[in-house]
């Protein structure tokens, strides 16, 4: 495929992420209104007139309202998604019918609106004028964002969304609608599945719910029945770990409702797309001849939750069942015939589930029961050859630099005469030979060079692929005992003033991450090392990859392009003994870092080389005083 195309593929799949990421967040809501509405309206399992009240309202307002927020949050933060969800009243007042679309307009557009006017009044309001600024500007400009969108927008898309619904009833009328399938089974794989199912079909759907009562289009995205026969197939025909590993990706397609987990399946056969398409399009004709529908999405897209949405009735009950149970059975038949007469070797899993990461452009919560370790890009090279491995991230001042740190050490005492160094992924070379990101990083590392040996980490403090890569490197390269370290570029500037005790603050206490790394980014502002919009860049740092390193540490840094923030190169301490979330993983020691010409990068490999040791985490993060973590740290800095 060549690099227009990678492109063109990315840029559709981020437009499709970006889509569902305005959804998928509310999901909840959707479900809390689908039930309540399966519930309590006239027609529902226990009608209740009161109770039904709330199915209006939250359909109409607090549904968009969640979707504008969520987009302009995406966009600009908090901020944003309040002049997004301004904005979104305009077209919610301005139309008869639910605006989700409508929402999903904007939303994002509220959130560019505001960013825009911040980036063009930065550095030029007066000190104490601020807030008033802040809350004036966002209202004034939502007030008229909402007014443009109820005059213009909402009638627009009112009429859009009109036709939509009218195509879908023509293409039922038709008898159509099943061969959506053969766009929609292939593109799930494609990973537009979420873009395709919250982006397209549910806005749709729910306005056809108002008319009907329920909507056949939350079923063409989310029927698990095409992935189950697949499934199937693999476990009575399926070879090797593909087999093995069937059944329980089975279940947690099936029960759980993830359908990622059988795409790379899917991709280890190419032919299985026969078998989505045919499951698919047999399960939308059966729904299509039998009424099916459901009242809500369903999302995850498990059979369970189908059930759950399911209109009251045993009608409809057979109906959705039946348009399951058709597709797997299909799916399962075509599945089986391709499985016996392949003739190509059985797949590779890991490859397949590194390649399904790779379309989907993030790590896959679901890979790992598939696979322990599934290589990023190319899966050969000669270590004879290789003279440099580069650690990459967005910004290349401060993950990165850490883990070079540490595998420098580790090629020193290993006796390689290999340089190890870091940069953004930006600033990648075109002849990069090794290239170690984070996993969410992988991607766009792979794509800016494509030609280098990838590896992933998801620890860049403790990751066992460090010891891995260093031996592959010493029995292929004959060291010997000249390897001279290579550091990072030495900083033109001294290290004294990068790290002082006034950047270290003890027993702190955050409710999220997002107030730890302001209170970090704050620290670096008062130090006079950024400007205060660094603060911010901090922020859409760690929204684009966590800054959580491993080993109970973080370290919040700000984007690439916040480079020019800086002012001089400093690092902020924050100890937290009782831990804050970062994403699921508990952080203990948070180390703000803001570079400039890599001045902070001797204290900052003196902190990595540190904290891959559990037990010096440990020390610091119950010290009781700052000269404590200063002496465990060990640099030479001004104390």
């Amino acid at each position: 495929m060549s690099q227009d195309n990678k492109s063109v593929k990315v840029r559709v799949q981020m437009f499709g992420n970006f889509l569902s990421s305005m959804v998928m967040p509310n999901i909840g809501a959707f479900i809390a209104w689908g039930l309540i509405t399966a519930l309590f309206i006239p027609t529902g399992w226990i009608p209740n007139e009161n109770l039904a009240a709330l199915v209006d309202p939250m359909v109409k307002y607090l549904l968009p309202l969640l979707i504008g927020y969520t987009g302009g949050k995406l966009i600009y933060d908090a901020r944003g998604g309040v002049v997004g969800a301004i904005a979104t009243m305009g077209v919610i007042v301005g139309a008869d019918m639910p605006m989700f679309l409508g929402a999903m307009l904007m939303g994002p557009i509220g959130g560019w609106v505001i960013k825009k006017f911040d980036t063009l009044i930065e550095g030029k309001v007066k000190t104490g004028f601020e807030m008033l600024i802040n809350n004036f500007s966002s209202g004034i400009l939502g007030g008229i964002l909402a007014i443009i969108s109820y005059l213009a927008i909402g009638p627009g898309v009112t009429a859009l969304t009109t036709a939509l619904v009218t195509g879908v009833e023509w293409m039922l009328d038709a008898g159509v609608l099943p061969l959506t399938s053969i766009l929609i089974e292939p593109a799930k794989v494609l990973f537009l599945n979420n873009a395709i199912n919250h982006g397209v079909l549910s806005p749709i759907g729910i306005e056809q719910v108002k008319q009907t009562g329920q909507s056949i289009l939350f079923l063409l995205e989310a029927n698990p029945g095409p992935g189950i026969g697949i499934l199937l197939a693999y476990c009575f025909f399926g070879k090797g770990t593909a087999k093995q590993t069937a059944p329980g990706a089975a279940i947690i397609h099936f029960f759980g409702g993830i359908h990622e987990i059988y795409f790379p399946y899917v991709l280890m056969h190419p032919m299985l797309f026969f078998a989505a398409i045919l499951g698919g399009v047999s399960g939308v004709f059966t729904l299509s001849m039998l009424g099916g529908g459901l009242l809500a999405p369903a999302s995850p897209g498990s059979f369970l939750a189908i059930l759950a949405v399911t209109p009251q009735g045993a009608g409809s009950y057979f109906a959705n069942i039946a348009g399951v149970l058709v597709a797997a059975v299909v799916s399962f038949l075509v599945s089986v015939l391709v499985l016996k007469t392949s003739k190509s070797k059985e797949g590779n899993l890991e490859e397949a589930s590194q390649k399904m990461q790779e379309m989907k452009g993030k790590k896959s919560s679901v890979a790992s029961a598939l696979t322990a370790t599934a290589p990023a890009a190319n899966t050969e090279f000669n270590p004879e050859n290789v003279g440099h491995v580069i650690f990459a991230c967005d910004a290349g001042m401060g993950s990165s630099a850490m883990g070079a740190s540490l595998l420098r050490k580790k090629v020193k005492e290993a006796g390689l005469d290999i340089k190890v160094t870091n940069t953004a992924i930006s600033n990648l070379p075109n002849d990069a030979q090794v290239v170690i990101t984070q996993e969410e990083l992988t991607p766009r590392a792979v794509q800016k060079v494509p030609n280098a040996y990838h590896i992933s980490v998801d620890n860049f403090l403790s990751s066992p692929k460090y010891d891995q890569l260093v031996s592959q490197l010493k029995n292929g390269n004959n060291g010997t005992d000249k390897q001279t370290e290579e550091p990072v570029e030495k900083a033109p500037e001294s290290d004294s003033g990068v790290l002082t005790k006034d950047n270290i603050f003890l027993n702190k206490k955050f409710e999220s991450k997002e107030e730890a790394i302001r209170f970090a980014g704050q620290v670096l502002v008062d130090g006079g090392y950024v400007n205060s919009s660094y603060i911010d860049a901090m922020i859409a740092r760690d929204q684009l990859t966590s800054t959580f390193m491993g080993n109970d540490v973080a370290i919040p840094h700000g984007t690439e392009e916040a480079k020019a923030d800086v002012i001089k190169s400093g690092v902020a301490i924050i100890q937290v003994p009782d831990g804050v979330d970062f994403d699921g993983n508990k952080v203990r020691l948070i180390f703000g870092i803001a570079g400039k010409a890599g001045g902070h990068l001797e204290i900052l490999s003196a902190i990595a080389v540190t904290c891959s040791e559990m037990e010096n985490v440990e020390k610091m993060a119950t010290a009781k005083t700052v000269d404590e973590i200063l002496e465990i740290i060990g640099s030479s800095f001004e104390k």
